[in-house]
């Protein structure tokens, strides 16, 4: 599905704006003509830096890359109809199961910290990097929508030596754009999703914070491809003296100027702020190397398929008011809360009538004060008007939309607490 703020594109669009979009239209199509003559055969698939760069570096190169492959424990190479996914499990084998997702851009090694955490803690762990992210390969025939990331879900959890689906399978925690997936796929497999926990979660973005330039450059047909693509690539590639960071990601997703420009002034040197403490956050402990814009830079540059990924999610994935599926939670998180209060007062019977998965009833929001993407106070408003005020938790940690790389062991803990309430 487009995304809301992209059906209503054109009738916004001022005189200027068409003028200056047949000018650009007349140059792609020139640009995309001369192209043409010696282009090749699209790419079904287009493989990932595991193929690409790693052949040709040796094993000390490899090493010492911002994001080597085995960066986290447990790493394994899934070959799937889709190209392969890079996936990490971890964690005692007898623990409780947690599946976590990351954001839009940032490879899975952004939940690096918060999975080792929850280790210590005696969980068993499972990250993935999205197609197109990290060192998973890129499907180029199909949208990034919740009907790919589902099943790309579906792929990685099947992929384990250990059962993960089933009624009460593992608790989910999403991130970012994660967020936003988890609630979607909880939607369709809420028996199998034991807890919900959301952390700085897209999926109820407003769409009057998507910038005009933004609704103009994602909207599809409105430019040939081949002239966004290189709009969209010249944005996010990183220029001399400048660094790649998830800040600068999430800008293309809403517009955060204000909110970044109205929260310096009491937040100098908060991560918000796109400033050194959030690029040179260290997604490992054990890598010092690994900050969120070397990762950054180093995908830009040699994951191959991140532009058409990056691309088609701003697009397609379930980001900006996704109401409909958030209603859909809301009506299954009530019905277990339902169930519970049953069972509670026909103590004969047990639990045997509880509805399996969404343990409790609710969800879990952890949100970042200075977050300048995901604005804590609208999400709040919005999630009691979808999720009802019983539906959810909300936690508000003193940071920005980087929250589970500095703190990672503080969410672990919050979702822990979570899920020995519920």
């Amino acid at each position: 599905m487009m995304a809301a703020w992209a059906s209503n594109l054109r009738p916004q669009v001022t005189t200027s704006c068409l003028v200056l979009g047949a000018v650009g239209v007349s140059l792609g199509l020139s640009v995309r003509m001369l192209m043409s003559q010696n282009s090749t055969k699209k790419q079904i698939i287009i493989p990932s830096p595991r193929a690409t760069q790693l052949p040709q570096l040796s094993k000390e190169e490899i090493s010492s890359l911002p994001y080597p492959p085995d960066a986290l424990p447990g790493a394994r190479d899934v070959e799937t109809p889709y190209g392969i996914i890079k996936v990490f499990e971890w964690g005692p084998e007898d623990g409780e199961k947690v599946l976590l997702l990351h954001g839009i851009s940032t490879p899975c090694l952004s939940l690096g910290i918060l999975g080792e955490a929850l280790v210590e803690r005696g969980y068993r762990v499972m990250l993935f990097d999205f197609f197109g992210r990290g060192y998973s390969d890129t499907p180029t025939d199909i949208p990034f929508d919740i009907r790919l990331y589902s099943t790309q879900i579906l792929l990685a959890l099947a992929s384990s030596k250990l059962p993960w689906t089933g009624d009460n399978g593992f608790h989910l925690i999403g991130y970012s754009l994660g967020g936003g997936l988890a609630v979607s796929f909880a939607k369709y497999h809420s028996h199998m999703v034991r807890s919900l926990v959301l952390v700085a979660s897209a999926g109820l973005i407003r769409s009057e914070h998507v910038s005009r330039r933004s609704r103009i450059l994602y909207s599809e047909g409105l430019f040939p491809e081949s002239l966004v693509r290189w709009l969209v690539r010249r944005r996010i590639t990183p220029q001399p003296a400048t660094t790649t960071s998830e800040a600068k990601m999430a800008s293309e997703v809403v517009a955060t100027t204000t909110t970044e420009q109205s929260t310096k002034k009491h937040h100098k040197n908060s991560d918000a702020s796109g400033g050194d403490s959030f690029d040179n956050a260290v997604l490992s402990p054990h890598r010092p190397n690994s900050t969120v814009s070397s990762v950054m830079a180093w995908q830009v540059q040699h994951q191959q398929g991140f532009l058409t990924a990056f691309m088609s999610s701003i697009r397609h994935a379930p980001i900006y008011e996704q109401r409909e599926d958030w209603i859909k939670l809301g009506q299954l998180l009530a019905a277990r809360r339902k169930a519970s209060s049953s069972d509670a007062d026909e103590s004969a019977e047990g639990a045997g009538g509880r509805l399996p998965g969404l343990l409790g009833g609710k969800v879990l929001l952890v949100l970042g004060s200075t977050d300048p993407v995901i604005v804590k106070e609208e999400l709040i408003h919005d999630a009691t008007s979808v999720l009802g005020e019983d539906g959810f938790e909300a936690v508000v940690l003193d940071c920005g939309h980087e929250i589970v790389m500095t703190r990672g062991k503080e969410v672990a803990g919050l979702a822990a607490g979570f899920w020995s309430r519920v």
